[in-house]
C-alpha cells in the first residue's frame, strides 16, 4: 500500500471519528437539555410573578441600553422598555458619541433635563458629556448618558457605573422585551442558595416579519427569507437544546449580548466588559467564571427557556456573513485570552468540559469541515475516494443535522413556545432538511473567513444594517462605528 492511500485512509479516519465525537456530543445535549426544560416548566408552572414584583426582597435591576445612530427609531424603543413591567427597575440609555440627533428626540420626547449626577462606579471609560432625568414623573425610572463614541463595550461600562441596583441586565436597544422577562429573569436570583448565580439568560426570539404595535409582539410569523427561517431553527437549537443542557450541566460560558442579565458586584470585581474584543458577552462570562473559580465560589451561570426577548437578525447574506465573521474573532479572541483554562483541572468543569468544547466543536468546527472540503476535491483528482464509505459518512452526517434540528423543532412545540401553527412547524420541518445545504455551507465560509481575519488583525464589527421591524422604517443606521 503507497503513501497515497496510507495518508487517505488516515484522515478519512480522523473525519470519522471527529463527526463522531460531534454526534455524541449533540446527542447528550438533546437529551440533557429536555430534562432540564421539562423540568423547568413542571416547577414554574403554578408560580406567581406578581408575589415576585410585590415583594421586599425582589432584585433591583439596573436595564442598560447602548444606543448609536438610533435618532429614527429611539424614542419608539425607549417607549417599549418603559412599559416593562418590574417595580424595582431603572432604565439607563447610553446614547454612544451619536452622529445623528438621537440625544435631542430623547430629550424633546421624555422632558429630559440634565442633572447633577455622582457616578460611582470606578470603571475606565470614555468622558460623560451629560446625565439626563425626566422632569415628568411618569419616566422617573429613566436614565439618559450621553458619552462620547467608544463602542458597545464601552458604553456598557459607562452604564455599570451609572447603575445603582444590584444587578444589570444588559440589552441592545432595539430589541423587544416581553412585559414579564425582568420578573422571570429574577426568579433564578431569588432561588440561589449555596450556588451563587452570577448570570442568567432567556431564549431570544426572532422578530422578522412579526406583526409589532407599540413595542409589543402582537402576532408571531416566521422569517419570510429562507435565510431568515434558517437561524429562526438556529435559534431554536442553541437556546431551547444548547443552552439549556449546558445550563444545567453548570457548563454554561456564554449569555448573548443581545440580552441578559448580571451580578453586578461580579462584573465590576472582574473589570467590566472588555473593550478590545468583539466578542465581550462571551468575555466576560467566561472571566466571570474563572474569577468565581480562582476563588473557590460556588457559583452558576442559568440560562431559563421563556422566550424573554426579541431581535431582527440578517437576511441578507453579505450581513449575515460579517456577523458570523464577526462571531468566530470574538471566540477566537476569548479562547485565546483565557487559554490557561485548557484542561486546566484547577476550573473544573470550566477548564475540563467547557472551555474544551467550545474550542474543539464552536471553534474547530468550520475550520476541519472546511479542510475536509478540499481534501475531498483533491482525493476526487486523484482518484482515491472510496465511494461506498464517503456516501455512507455522507448520510450519517446529514441525516443526523437534519434529525437533531427535527427533534429541537418537537421540543420547542411540546414546550409550549412560540412556533406551535401548523404552517410553522411545516416551514421549519422544511427549512431543517435544506439547511445542510445552503445556510450551513454560508456559516462554515464565514467562521473560516473569521479566523483569517483574526490573523490579519482585522477588528471592528463591520457595518450591520438592519432592514427594521414591521413598525419601523427600512435602512436603520450602522449599529456601531
Amino acid at each position: 500500500m503507497d503513501f497515497g492511500y496510507i495518508l487517505y485512509f488516515t484522515l478519512v479516519w480522523l473525519f470519522l471519528l471527529y463527526s463522531l465525537a460531534i454526534i455524541a456530543v449533540y446527542t447528550w445535549i438533546g437529551i440533557y437539555a429536555y430534562g432540564a426544560t421539562i423540568r423547568y416548566k413542571h416547577k414554574n408552572v403554578n408560580t406567581d410573578y406578581d408575589l415576585i414584583a410585590r415583594s421586599v426582597d425582589a432584585p433591583g435591576f439596573s436595564l442598560l441600553a447602548p444606543a448609536y445612530n438610533e435618532g429614527r427609531t429611539i424614542v419608539e424603543n425607549v417607549r417599549s422598555l418603559l412599559s416593562i413591567y418590574y417595580p424595582n427597575m431603572e432604565i439607563i440609555i447610553i446614547n454612544d458619541g451619536s452622529k445623528d440627533n438621537s440625544i435631542e428626540q430623547l430629550i424633546a420626547a421624555y422632558d429630559l433635563e440634565s442633572i447633577s449626577f455622582l457616578v460611582q462606579g470606578t470603571l475606565e471609560t470614555k468622558p460623560i458629556r451629560a446625565v439626563y432625568k425626566s422632569k415628568n414623573p411618569a419616566f422617573k425610572r429613566l436614565i439618559v448618558v450621553d458619552k462620547e463614541n467608544g463602542g458597545k463595550a464601552d458604553a456598557l461600562n459607562v452604564g455599570i457605573n451609572v447603575s445603582a441596583k444590584d444587578y444589570i441586565v444588559c440589552i441592545d436597544v432595539d430589541c423587544i422585551l416581553e412585559q414579564d422577562a425582568i420578573l422571570k429573569l429574577a426568579k433564578p436570583f431569588l432561588e440561589q442558595t449555596e450556588k451563587r448565580v452570577i448570570a442568567c439568560g432567556g431564549v431570544i426570539r426572532l422578530a422578522n416579519n412579526c406583526r409589532i404595535e407599540n413595542g409589543k409582539i402582537m402576532e408571531v410569523n416566521l422569517p419570510k427569507s429562507l435565510l431568515g427561517r434558517t437561524q429562526a431553527l438556529e435559534y431554536i437549537r442553541a437556546f431551547i437544546l444548547g443552552r439549556m443542557a449546558w445550563s444545567r450541566a453548570s457548563g454554561l460560558i456564554l449569555i448573548s449580548g443581545a440580552f441578559g442579565a448580571f451580578d453586578k458586584k461580579v462584573v465590576l470585581a472582574c473589570g467590566g466588559y472588555d473593550k478590545n474584543t468583539v466578542g465581550e458577552d462571551m468575555e466576560l462570562v467566561v472571566r466571570m467564571r474563572r474569577y468565581m473559580e480562582e476563588r473557590n465560589e460556588p457559583h452558576e451561570v442559568v440560562n431559563i427557556p421563556d422566550p424573554l426577548c426579541w431581535t431582527e437578525v440578517p437576511e441578507s447574506r453579505a450581513i449575515l456573513t460579517k456577523q458570523r465573521n464577526r462571531w468566530m474573532r470574538g471566540t477566537m479572541e476569548t479562547l485565546k485570552k483565557h487559554r490557561k483554562l485548557f484542561f486546566n483541572p484547577k476550573y473544573r468543569r470550566l477548564g475540563m468540559i467547557s472551555y474544551p468544547y467550545w474550542f474543539f466543536f464552536e471553534f474547530l468546527g468550520p475550520i476541519v469541515e472546511f479542510t475536509g472540503y478540499i481534501i475531498f476535491l483533491i482525493f476526487l483528482f486523484l482518484g482515491l475516494i472510496n465511494w461506498p464509505f464517503f456516501l455512507a459518512l455522507l448520510a450519517l452526517v446529514l441525516s443526523y443535522g437534519i434529525l437533531y434540528s427535527i427533534y429541537a423543532i418537537l421540543i420547542d412545540l411540546v414546550t409550549d413556545q412560540v412556533y406551535t401553527k401548523r404552517e410553522h412547524l411545516m416551514k421549519l420541518m422544511l427549512t431543517a432538511i435544506l439547511e445542510p445545504f445552503y445556510f450551513h455551507l454560508v456559516v462554515v465560509q464565514a467562521g473560516v473567513r473569521g479566523v483569517i481575519d483574526y490573523f490579519r488583525k482585522k477588528t471592528g464589527w463591520g457595518e450591520m444594517t438592519r432592514q427594521g421591524f414591521q413598525q419601523k422604517e427600512i435602512n436603520k443606521p450602522a449599529k456601531r462605528s
